[in-house]
Formats: structure tokens, sequence, C-alpha cells
């Protein structure tokens, strides 16, 4: 089995993270099972991914950043590849507006 560079699998989404998160969106694959998701935070402040199969679990992970520890932490500038379940729900905790991009794909 060989290593794939990164292939899109669907249309990249945006959203703005901010100290209330905003309503998740959602990143849907045209391939059945995708859950692999390049993300990238061009903020210049860490942002706090809530991510979920739901909006409401997406939201209720992002606003968990230190009680529980759900929400992934993603650095100023990080560019990731991470895996998630297919089709899910993300949003943002940032302490200032950061713009979050994130495609659906394969591959690393």
């Amino acid at each position: 089995m060989g290593i794939n560079a990164f292939t899109k699998t669907g249309n990249t989404v945006t959203f703005t993270a901010s100290s209330t998160p905003p309503t998740p969106v959602q990143v849907t694959n045209t391939t059945i099972g995708g859950n692999q998701y390049r993300i990238i935070n061009a903020g210049n402040v860490t942002v706090f991914l809530g991510y979920g199969t739901t909006a409401a679990l997406a939201t209720a992970a992002a606003a968990e950043v230190t009680t529980t520890g759900e929400a992934f932490p993603l650095l100023s500038g990080t560019d990731e590849i991470l895996t998630f379940v297919p089709n899910a729900y993300f949003t943002g905790y940032s302490a200032s507006n950061a713009v979050v991009y994130i495609t659906p794909g394969d591959g690393v």
C-alpha cells in the first residue's frame, strides 16, 4: 500500500471562528465513507475546532475548550490533514476572528 497525495473529494467550506462559535458547517464528501479533511487555520490565533455528527455536537465540542477537552486546537497558520467522521459538522472558538478552510479528501 502506497502513500497517496491528498485528493479532494468535495467542496471546500469556510467559517470564521470567534469568541461565539458560528453556526456549524457540514463538509460533505462525494465518496462513500470519506472521513479525511484538510483543515487550514488562516488566522493569527489558535482556533479550538468543534466537530461532530450533528451541528449541535460540533457546537458543544467547540465550547468545551477547558472542561472536557473535546475541542481540537488548531494553532495559527496550521495546515493539517485530519481524520473525523464522514460528512462531519465543524465550527470553532477563538479569542478573535480566524478564518478556517476545510476540504474533504483522501491521502496525506
